[in-house]
């Protein structure tokens, strides 16, 4: 196994297809990343050298915002949201749709999951 920014990435893939398991890091900029750094995009993981996994660990962390900082800036915005008490941020805390959903008959489960906090 692989780890680059600490997600795990599969050593019998191709370089830009691994590269899309991490969270920030879409096709377009695993080709990118794989253009800038003159590795061809279609090798295998475990065919590259460990200076060329350096590289892409030192070129991730310096452009692109991935993984544990990506999710830790997701959940600081939804914990504002939350703070200042605006629509959203109530709809977050309830577990309900936030994005003008109806809830009469749909999100059965975040219903199910508000009916058994009131039950307790």
């Amino acid at each position: 196994m692989l780890y680059i920014s600490g997600a795990r990435l599969l050593p019998d893939e191709q370089v830009r297809i691994a590269l899309t398991q991490m969270d920030g890091i879409g096709p377009q900029k695993a080709i990118q990343l794989c253009y800038r750094l003159g590795i061809s995009g279609n090798i295998k993981m475990n065919e590259l050298t460990k200076y060329q996994i350096d590289q892409i660990e030192q070129m991730i962390s310096q452009d692109h915002v991935v993984h544990w900082e990506l999710k830790r800036g997701e959940r600081a915005d939804i914990e504002r949201l939350i703070s200042i008490s605006c629509y959203r941020g109530i709809r977050h805390q309830d577990g309900l749709p936030l994005r003008g959903q109806r809830t009469h008959t749909n999100a059965r489960t975040a219903r199910k999951q508000i009916r058994k906090c009131a039950e307790v």
